[in-house]
């Protein structure tokens, strides 16, 4: 028997097998969830290459439903559920793990972001998962559990994170705002906040590579977390283990959010 036996559930947000989300699914699917998934859009439809590169990785889940949808557009978004019903009559748990900011609006300061930016910064690493939640609380009649993903960069200040910084800290703030309007219809909202997993996102964040050294120099347990511990947490947050937490934002990065001052032991490079 695994912890997801009859769970079905919609993840948002693989884009390939370095994604968290497909930690997660990894995991949903071991403890024997039934997923679906969708993918961003090709621009082109006629040399579908992310449609194809996100089939590849997912297609060991036996996905039962697998679609294209870009949060920026509200019929995607209702298409999507619209199919989730249909494919799964209803769904126990959604993943949303989208984020983005434009490269040029992400590698500078925050105070040089642009409007235009800021505002896409926004609609799709924040709004996406308000509407998100709008649209599964219809296809949870009997409750479920909706999970997102995000990052110390919103509780506090790290160099290089920028105005994702900022995406964060709203989408957690949301987080609080959409478990209490859900609650009573037994739906939780939770975050899941890892340390820094090497991702195509990652990658364009300024200096990954030394987030990566001060968690191995400063976190309590002197390392990183792995994309197995990161999905692991998720199956416990989108679980019947935690029916009673809601609103919460956990931590899944080797203890590295509670040091205020580097440990006696700490080595970093050039130190």
């Amino acid at each position: 028997m695994g912890l997801m036996d009859g769970k079905r559930g919609l993840v948002l947000g693989v884009v390939n097998d370095y994604s968290i989300a497909w930690g997660i699914s990894e995991q949903l699917f071991k403890e024997g969830a039934q997923l679906g998934f969708t993918h961003l859009p090709d621009k082109d439809p006629a040399n579908p290459k992310m449609a194809r590169r996100v089939r590849k990785c997912v297609e060991q889940f036996n996905p039962k439903l697998f679609m294209p949808c870009d949060v920026q557009v509200d019929a995607d978004i209702d298409a999507a559920f619209a199919a989730a019903k249909e494919t799964f009559g209803e769904l126990d748990f959604v993943v949303h793990s989208i984020a983005y900011a434009p490269l040029e609006d992400l590698k500078g300061p925050v105070h040089c972001c642009s409007r235009e930016g800021f505002k896409t910064s926004m609609d799709i690493s924040v709004y996406s998962l308000m509407a998100v939640c709008k649209r599964a609380k219809d296809v949870m009649p009997n409750g479920g559990s909706i999970l997102t993903l995000t990052y110390l960069g919103g509780e506090r200040v790290i160099p290089g994170y920028n105005v994702m910084g900022l995406c964060k800290a709203a989408l957690e703030s949301s987080v609080g705002y959409l478990a209490h309007e859900f609650g009573q219809s037994k739906i939780r909202v939770n975050g899941l906040s890892a340390g820094p997993i090497k991702t195509l996102s990652g990658s364009a964040v300024k200096d990954f590579d030394k987030m990566l050294e001060m968690y191995d120099a400063l976190s309590p347990l002197r390392r990183n977390v792995s994309l197995e511990e990161v999905g692991k947490s998720a199956v416990y947050l989108l679980s019947d283990m935690s029916t009673g937490v809601t609103g919460e934002t956990l931590h899944v990065d080797s203890g590295y959010h509670v040091m205020g001052a580097p440990p006696g032991d700490a080595k970093l490079a050039g130190a």
